[in-house]
């Protein structure tokens, strides 16, 4: 019979030994492995095996090349694999700046799928830190949280990313005003998620999770993404269109975009890039711009057999006869959000009538400043 396995991820070291104390206090015979990676530039982890007794097992892992996905590959789930005989629950305790999706991916393997059952992915938060670190605009490496040499993501880039992956968000830490705060904020961003507080954790032991479940809740074809929502001085504006963005004037945009509100997140429809669905995935002023495939417009009929059905599902709800599923959906949140002003900048953005009926073949003429950056990530 295959052993449970539930991730703890969390950049707030403190929460996340919270959790992981718990559930070995809570589950006899379980047993949490950590990856130390504050030496992992220099391709050295240190490994440490732990039950609610103590450390078990303390050692030097060294990896050909210094990197999570090496350090998952090489050495967590072969661990993890080894340790399945002996413990009645396996917890992955995650280092600080390691996102849960990639892990959860390998771990819900063929290879181990019959050892280990992946059962929960959890989050750990600091009530007391939460909300202003998703603030924060520095990067790993400034705070000394980097996962790998050369890493160059935000601090709050990663956190917003551990918040909307997992099946559950724990929260421990802070005072009652600072956890009804953070519970305010985690409702705008993971509406679909349940909060826990540490005293009241989640089961464990149970069925399988799917990681292609969860992967489709934040892919941006397929995302759960927020409604328009307000608690308290928190807003979240959803915005949607069906008609294309002008590449120029989104540009020029951008950056009062990004700095109106602490997340944004969806996807989007630009003229010069008609076949294309592009995401667009902002958080503490810093945005990233992703060509996400095409629309399912854009394909014959018969390719429609090769996505996914939760692709083809949310393709069909977004269908209009004239645009197929090309559609401008995105969604914004933050405090004292001045939802009219955001609202009345991005439609300033669409293409006027005009420009729409002149169609694709003139809209491809268009200057277009996302051009480099999207052809980079192409090359790259």
């Amino acid at each position: 019979m295959s052993t449970p396995v539930a991730l703890v991820a969390g950049l707030h070291c403190s929460a996340r030994t919270a959790v992981v104390d718990r559930l070995l206090a809570q589950h006899p015979e379980a047993v949490a492995i950590h990856h130390d990676l504050r030496a992992v530039a220099d391709g050295r982890v240190e490994r440490v095996i732990r039950d609610r007794s103590g450390v078990l097992e303390r050692s030097q892992v060294h990896l050909a090349h210094g990197c999570v996905t090496c350090t998952v590959r090489e050495d967590l789930l072969p661990g993890l694999v080894r340790l399945a005989g002996t413990a009645s629950l396996l917890v992955a305790d995650l280092w600080d700046s390691v996102e849960p999706r990639s892990v959860a991916e390998a771990i819900d393997c063929d290879e181990a799928r019959g050892t280990l059952r992946l059962t929960a992915v959890l989050t750990a938060l600091d009530a007391g830190r939460l909300p202003d670190d998703l603030t924060r605009g520095e990067r790993l490496a400034e705070v000394g949280k980097p996962a790998a040499a050369g890493d160059q993501r935000y601090l709050a880039e990663v956190l917003a990313r551990q918040i909307e992956y997992p099946t559950g968000l724990v929260l421990h830490g802070g005072d009652e005003q600072d956890a009804e705060l953070s519970r305010d904020v985690l409702t705008h961003l993971a509406p679909f998620t349940p909060v826990h507080r540490i005293t009241g954790l989640p089961g464990v032991l149970g069925a399988a999770v799917c990681t292609a479940e969860l992967a489709e809740r934040v892919d941006p074809a397929t995302a759960q993404l927020p409604c328009d929502a307000r608690t308290g001085e928190i807003t979240t504006l959803v915005w949607r269109r069906r008609r294309p963005l002008h590449p120029a004037r989104l540009f020029d945009a951008v950056d009062e975009l990004v700095t109106e509100s602490v997340r944004s997140r969806g996807r989007f429809w630009l003229a010069t890039r008609h076949e294309h669905l592009l995401a667009w995935d902002a958080v503490a002023g810093i945005v990233s711009v992703e060509d996400a495939g095409p629309w399912l417009a854009a394909l014959p009929e018969a390719a429609w057999e090769m996505v996914s059905p939760a692709r083809r599902m949310a393709a069909t709800l977004d269908w209009e006869a004239e645009v197929g599923d090309r559609v401008q959906h995105l969604v914004f949140t933050g405090p004292d959000l001045d939802g009219e002003r955001i609202t009345a900048l991005l439609d300033s953005c669409l293409l006027t009538r005009e420009e729409q009926q002149a169609g694709p073949g003139a809209w491809a003429g268009y200057d277009d400043p996302f051009g480099p950056i999207l052809t980079l990530q192409e090359i790259a």
